[in-house]
């Protein structure tokens, strides 16, 4: 596990601190469950740029052949 530091307001601090004992669990506990339910609800963003260029009627794969041929047709 990593450690990290982490500053609440007084009020907020106070809950956590009445919760923990009220329920048996350290603060530290209470809070990744916290943390884990949080990020379980984030979507991961989805890449905008990933076929941006799309052509249908050049693949990738073919491309720097057919950049060859238009290249040297032009010289």
């Amino acid at each position: 596990m990593e450690k990290t530091t982490l500053y609440l307001p007084a009020e907020l601090h106070r809950s956590l601190r009445e919760v923990a004992r009220r329920e048996k669990r350290s603060q530290s506990e209470i809070i990744r469950a916290a943390i884990e339910e949080y990020l379980a609800g984030k979507r991961r963003p989805v890449l905008r740029s990933i076929g941006i260029g799309e052509d249908g009627e050049l693949a990738a794969r073919d491309s720097e052949d057919w950049l060859r041929a238009e290249w040297g047709r032009r010289l």
